[in-house]
């Protein structure tokens, strides 16, 4: 049904004593304001349109480093736990899409640290050693991925990261 056949509608109703005049008012209103959005000069759109560009930058740069500041534990202990976790929890209300991303992050710290405690207590059994090497291999592979995932605009969950923060929607 068209705007016009609503308002057509409300007035029947409103003449044949349904609607109140101030019922009549409020009802039109409401139609019209979802029908149409509030009139934007053409300056103001590309305001908004460069706005959201640049947080959606804002956002795929900072994802990015979220996922690549894991290697800075190769540079000073600990830091690479500390670091992505930190950054997280510093950009995640100031940019929307950067939750998803330390979760995942952080999901797979808490992983890779569960898989290496196990691979270390395996190495007794001369099992653990191929699994540390392995772990070691996904260490540097997976926040590649994720990194290059990231600048792309696209969250990407670490394969055999076990879920410690889920999602807010799931």
């Amino acid at each position: 049904m068209s705007l016009a056949d609503e308002i057509a509608k409300l007035q029947e109703l409103y003449r044949s004593g349904a609607l109140s005049e101030a019922e009549f008012q409020a009802a039109k209103a409401r139609l019209i304001a979802s029908e149409s959005p509030p009139p934007r000069s053409s300056a103001g759109t590309f305001a908004a349109f460069a706005g959201n560009a640049n947080i959606d930058s804002q956002t795929r740069t900072w994802a990015m480093l979220i996922h690549l500041t894991q290697f800075a534990g190769h540079v000073a202990p600990l830091a690479g736990l500390v670091v992505p976790i930190v950054l997280w929890q510093i950009k995640k209300n100031e940019l929307p899409g950067i939750d998803v991303h330390g979760r995942n992050v952080a999901n797979w710290i808490l992983s890779e640290l569960i898989y290496a405690v196990v691979s270390v207590l395996l190495c007794f059994v001369v099992v653990g050693v191929p699994l540390l090497i392995a772990l070691g291999i996904l260490s540097i592979v997976f926040p590649i991925i994720g990194g290059v995932k990231a600048a792309s605009g696209e969250a990407w969950r670490y394969p055999l990261s076990i879920r410690f923060f889920s999602d807010p929607e799931a």
